[in-house]
C-alpha cells in the first residue's frame, strides 16, 4: 500500500527567490534559517533594514537554526535582535552553523 505522506523535508523549501536566512538587526553576527539550507553562496536579508547579503554557507543549516555572519573567536559574544544572547565555545568560522556543540546562551555564561 502507497503511503499519501508528503515528503516532511519538501515542507521546509521555500521558493527559489526567497532568502535563505533572515537577520533581525544590523549588527547582528548570526541569520536565522528560513528553510533548509544546503551549503553554498545564500542570500540573507536584514528585517531592520531590507538590505539583502550573499553568505558563503560552508555547511548543512536545517530550519531555524542560525549561522554566524561574520568570524567569531572562542569566547566572544554572540549577538542577535540587536542583544548578547550567547557566547562562543570554540572558533566559529564565516557560513558555519552556531548550535549548542560551539555556543552557549549567555542566560547561561557561568555555567560549563
Amino acid at each position: 500500500m502507497a503511503s499519501s505522506h508528503a515528503d516532511p523535508t519538501d515542507a521546509f523549501q521555500a521558493p527559489e527567490t526567497a532568502p535563505s536566512f533572515l537577520v533581525h538587526n544590523e549588527g547582528d553576527h548570526v541569520a536565522v534559517a528560513v528553510q533548509n539550507v544546503a551549503p553554498g553562496q545564500r542570500t540573507a536579508v536584514y528585517m531592520d533594514s531590507d538590505r539583502v547579503v550573499t553568505i558563503d554557507v560552508t555547511e548543512a543549516i536545517p530550519l531555524g537554526h542560525k549561522v554566524a555572519l561574520i568570524a567569531l573567536p572562542e569566547g566572544t559574544d554572540i549577538t542577535e535582535y540587536g542583544v548578547r544572547v550567547g557566547i562562543t565555545r570554540q572558533a566559529v568560522q564565516t557560513g558555519q552553523l552556531i548550535h549548542t556543540h560551539n555556543m552557549r546562551s549567555a542566560r547561561w555564561q557561568n555555567s560549563l
